[in-house]
């Protein structure tokens, strides 16, 4: 009875940690009618450095590129906590939350900038 117990204690924590893991989300604005801003988050747990299921910036950027986004221009990497050197202690157990942010689409302004550089050659 008490291995049964033990049993399924291991099997509700390690279906809680594999609910916890990982996390993604991502937010698209549009600026114009073929362009904007987009913002993608991630969130992975690490145990004994391995990072279940992936690094959480890794998920971010996955996150973004799976929307398939024209032209998109990834400008800001965000990942929290960050301890510097001390960054090991959450290698042995602990979390990470990824943010990314950038641009996608076209503006037309690229159009113009083409215009011009034709006509100096």
């Amino acid at each position: 009875m008490n291995h049964c117990l033990r049993s399924t204690r291991a099997a509700l924590c390690a279906a809680v940690l594999a609910s916890l893991c990982a996390c993604a989300s991502i937010e698209i604005t549009r600026e114009t009618a073929t362009s904007g801003r987009f913002e993608s988050t991630g969130f992975a747990f690490t145990l004994f450095s391995i990072d279940l299921p992936k690094p959480a910036l890794n998920i971010a950027r996955d996150n973004a590129s799976d929307a398939r986004l024209t032209n998109m221009q990834m400008s800001e990497f965000y990942v929290w906590p960050d301890l510097g050197w001390w960054d090991w202690l959450l290698d042995i157990i602990g979390w990470r939350y990824a943010k990314v942010t950038g641009t996608w689409g076209f503006t037309g302004d690229e159009a113009r900038a083409a215009d011009t550089t034709k006509g100096s050659n």
